[in-house]
């Protein structure tokens, strides 16, 4: 029985991505540790996002906030516009919540085991087992997406996910070593990412290969079996982007609970749950739709547009007005707008 581990870690050694919030296999064996703090950060922005869109994000957070000290010092507003574009808005209000809780109740300095980790705000099952394992290497046991597919595919596990979980997660925990278990936790994680990729694994590259249940039968991209989902709903609703004579375009901070809690972004209605009326009385015109699917519902907006100097009800009026500072949602509607005046 071939220890996989072991093979794994070989592999890692010569084949391993290269972060800048990681520390190579080479410099770990020198000594060298990784920063807890860069470690958690860049596991909360990797929740559903792509490496090559964090890398930006990750790099402009940790200039603006280089120590877990100073972005629990930060504004609320200065973090969730460094964050806009990012989704998943929940992530950032954690980030705050968790970083001032380190501050406050660990004398800014992250705990080590994940039971203490597990209790910090915004921080579950799996981000304390990649904190614990790849900062403080000690033997966590890591899942993401990408080891669900290794796992499932290494052993040919039939069971659908979500039911499959538990099963891939004690057979993960087997494999994982008490020797080098960072190092083996982002193996296994780079191995999904590079190798055992959802469609067309690269199977004659892959150090489990010779072990795999799934390559020895022939279906190893079948894996993991999901089960089948629902469809996602359609929410429809309005959207005013007001602009004033000088220039200025009117923002407001959504609330802290909901959907895009805490962000910019423009008033909006029905969606989310909103019965509002517009911020103003204003000669508004329909200028566009935009659309946005978000993880469990689809959303059509009618884009609503004014040029007014009348106060408005809520929100206020932004001089200096970039679109790049809000979420996703609106950059779209403001798009949209933009380009039906073209048109």
């Amino acid at each position: 029985m071939p220890d996989l581990s072991a093979l794994l870690l070989d592999w890692y050694d010569r084949h391993h991505r290269v972060m800048p919030w990681r520390v190579s296999p080479g410099d770990r064996a020198e000594g060298a540790r990784p920063d807890p703090y860069r470690v958690w950060l860049s596991e909360v922005m990797l929740q559903q996002t792509t490496v090559a869109a964090v890398r930006a994000y990750f790099r402009r957070f940790t200039e603006l906030w280089p120590t877990v000290a100073d972005l629990a010092a930060a504004e609320d507003a200065a973090v969730m516009a460094e964050w806009a574009g990012l989704g998943y808005y929940a992530r950032a209000r954690n980030l705050l919540k968790c970083a001032r809780a380190v501050v406050a109740d660990h004398g800014g300095q992250f705990p080590s085991t994940e039971d203490a980790l597990r209790a910090l705000p915004g921080i579950g099952p799996y981000t304390a087992a990649a904190v614990a394992s790849i900062a403080f290497d000690l033997p966590a046991t890591v899942v993401d997406g990408n080891v669900e597919r290794v796992i499932s595919r290494l052993r040919r596990i039939e069971t659908p996910l979500p039911a499959a979980k538990p099963l891939i997660g004690a057979e993960a925990a087997r494999l994982t070593p008490a020797q080098r278990p960072g190092d083996y936790a982002q193996a296994i994680m780079d191995l999904g990412a590079t190798i055992c990729t959802p469609r067309n694994p690269a199977c004659a590259l892959c150090p489990w290969a010779g072990a795999c249940a799934g390559h020895a039968a022939g279906d190893a991209a079948t894996f993991p079996r999901k089960a089948a989902k629902a469809a996602k709903p359609l929410r429809q609703g309005l959207i005013w982007i007001a602009t004033r004579p000088d220039g200025a375009v009117l923002v407001e901070t959504r609330p802290d609970r909901g959907l895009l809690g805490g962000m910019p972004g423009f008033p909006t209605s029905g969606w989310d749950g909103s019965d509002l009326p517009p911020p103003m009385q204003a000669p508004w015109q329909e200028a566009g739709r935009a659309r946005h699917t978000f993880t469990h519902f689809h959303l059509e907006m009618t884009v609503l547009t004014a040029t007014t100097d009348a106060a408005p009800s809520r929100g206020a009026w932004m001089p200096a007005f970039t679109p790049d500072s809000l979420p996703t949602v609106f950059r779209k509607a403001w798009d949209s707008a933009t380009i039906r005046a073209v048109e």
